[in-house]
């Protein structure tokens, strides 16, 4: 089990388009991915995780669990540093 700590980074935060490419990069993996704050919610689902609303400079806990868990957790973390692909 990986546990660590993520800062929203991208102007818009978590939006529908950021929680989208969170999700596709969450459902290539066979790990379990819980992300949140006080109450973690299921990164496989685009709702629950829209639900945080999370905005720029918000700091999520994620828990990554499973056999390929730390192929899942770098490249989780790999696009949310990279402000979820979106130029600002």
């Amino acid at each position: 089990m990986i546990e660590s700590t993520i800062t929203i980074c991208n102007k818009a935060g978590l939006h529908a388009r950021a929680a989208s490419k969170l999700v596709g990069v969450v459902n290539r993996y066979q790990s379990k991915v819980s992300i949140g704050q006080e109450k973690l919610v299921d990164a496989h689902s685009i709702l629950s995780l829209m639900m945080l609303a999370a905005g720029k400079g918000s700091e999520l806990k994620i828990i990554v669990e499973g056999d390929d868990e730390e192929d899942a957790f770098a490249e989780i973390v790999a696009l949310v540093n990279n402000r979820f692909e979106e130029s600002e």
